[in-house]
């Protein structure tokens, strides 16, 4: 199956003339005079943005996420191509409305009239692996319904074994592939995309982020109608809003660009450092922009397939990382790699230091259209392969979701600057987190813990001193009881020795 698989790969990147993005195809070559003459059958009149496009939509879901990441990286591609990924957000192909139907009614056991009072054939949004339809219950309340793509999972399947594959032979014949882990960072990919499969779970997301942002004045997200959720379908509240993509209307409207911007940046740190609980799918396709009323200028949140989730180490050592980097302190971003052992812990903490003062340095104090991220991502990998840093699979997700959060900025506000915009936040977080705030927080964390502990103390005391040593000294103690005893012994013996000697002694006095 994955030969099957890989062969079409190669025959659709083909048809589509995907060769000519790699291969030079000056008509004075003759190896690609031969390869455009051996492929008469393919049709390259459409522009290679779009022939590029439809062939990952050609390919499935795990190409088309791929095209979504890229997508919202305009500064590493040029317009034509970013313009026509845009596309594939949430205009990929739909699956016919005859399917749709039929997995609503599996999903409910009775006919769609009868769960709600109307159901828009058409879908109004169509994704790699579900699709999204408007309705109304019978109650009023005006919904979305999300319907699984029929048959997706073998797709999927099929697309993960591939790419493991793939990764396993990168880890043999790439000098940096152990030091990558790719097999990991695909397995920690597929969690996740098979997590998207179960669309309970992903009303389980949906409602757990609502619940942490309620009330904000920032992001809004969607209530979930749990009595008519299967693993196949998601309803939940009809949210209004205009794209974040469509930046004139918005500006059109009276919604303040420069404000969006940086309220999407603290919604992420917010998301990551706060709640250690994060959206990882932030491309444009998701967020919505409100225009009405008490909500206008808001972020309206959708999608909750893909989150992430940090446990409080990661959230610490990344913490102290981005406040090291925002505050040039290179040592202390050294020393964090190595104490957390993102780097052996034999590197010397002043080479690394002035490797990433040399990456770091000349981007700070300079708007995003001034960066060149591309760059600065090719010499950060450089300096990590020197160093044999190692890739952090649980932080894949976060890494993929910051390059969002960029290309989102870099669409609303090319003026921003990302350093000053988070700096503020994340030092009120350290010092909520390691402040006396932080622990009065604790000490609230614990105080349950503590209620229970504290009268049991000396009887857990009595119990430690009483219990039978380390099973690593029992032998030890074992041989000193024995040696104890045989000197009691010997002991005794003498005293007794003594004593019948004396009474002889006296005996022999008296006669």
């Amino acid at each position: 199956m994955r030969l099957l698989r890989l062969a079409k790969i190669a025959r659709v990147g083909l048809s589509h003339g995907l060769d000519q993005l790699i291969l030079d195809h000056d008509p004075t070559n003759l190896p690609a005079r031969l390869v455009g003459a051996a492929l008469f059958w393919r049709n390259l009149s459409a522009p290679r943005a779009e022939r590029l496009r439809r062939a990952l939509e050609s390919l499935g879901p795990i190409f088309v996420k791929f095209g979504q990441v890229l997508s919202t990286r305009r500064d590493l591609l040029p317009p034509d191509i970013a313009e026509e990924l845009a596309k594939l957000q949430d205009q990929v192909p739909p699956f016919p409305s005859a399917l749709a139907i039929a997995e609503l009614e599996h999903a409910y056991g009775k006919p769609v009239g009868e769960v709600f009072t109307s159901f828009d054939i058409e879908p109004v949004a169509s994704a790699s692996v579900a699709q999204v339809h408007f309705a109304t219950l019978p109650d009023g309340r005006e919904v979305a319904v999300k319907i699984l793509r029929p048959g997706i999972a073998p797709i999927i399947d099929h697309d993960i074994a591939l790419l493991d594959a793939l990764a396993a032979l990168l880890e043999r014949l790439w000098s940096d592939g152990k030091r990558l882990k790719p097999r990991e960072v695909v397995a920690e990919f597929a969690k996740h995309l098979h997590d998207e499969l179960d669309l309970m779970r992903e009303a389980a997301n949906c409602s757990q982020l609502r619940r942490n942002f309620t009330p904000s004045p920032l992001l809004r997200v969607p209530e979930v109608c749990w009595d008519w959720c299967t693993s196949s379908v998601m309803v939940m509240e009809r949210m209004h809003g205009l794209p974040i993509s469509q930046v004139d209307r918005l500006r059109d409207v009276g919604v303040d660009l420069k404000k969006l911007s940086r309220a999407g940046v603290e919604i992420f740190f917010t998301q990551v450092f706060r709640d250690g609980f994060f959206h990882a799918d932030m491309h444009p396709g998701n967020i919505l922009v409100a225009t009405d009323g008490e909500n206008f200028g808001k972020y309206v949140a959708l999608d909750f397939g893909i989150m992430g989730t940090l446990n409080e180490v990661d959230k610490n050592y990344l913490a102290i990382n981005f406040l090291a980097f925002f505050r040039r302190d290179y040592h202390r971003v050294a020393e964090a790699h190595i104490e957390s052992g993102w780097a052996p812990k034999e590197t010397r903490v002043d080479e690394l230091e002035a490797a990433v003062r040399a990456v770091c340095e000349p981007i700070f104090d300079r708007p995003l259209k001034g960066i060149s991220f591309g760059k600065v991502l090719l010499r950060l990998f450089q300096t990590s392969r020197r160093f044999n840093v190692e890739i952090q699979p649980q932080l894949v997700l976060l890494q993929k979701t910051l390059l969002n959060v960029e290309g989102l900025g870099r669409q609303l506000d090319p003026d921003l600057d990302l350093w000053q915009t988070a700096k503020p936040f994340l030092e009120r977080w350290m010092v909520e987190q390691i402040g006396w705030r932080g622990l009065l927080k604790h000490l609230r964390q614990e105080a349950p813990q503590w209620a229970t502990l504290l009268p049991r103390l000396p009887r857990l005391a009595h119990q430690a001193l009483a219990a039978p040593p380390h099973a690593a000294l029992a032998s030890e103690v074992s041989a000193l009881r024995e040696e104890q005893a045989r000197q009691r012994r010997r002991l005794t013996w003498l005293v007794v020795l003594l004593a019948v000697q004396t009474a002889l002694a006296v005996v022999l006095l008296i006669h």
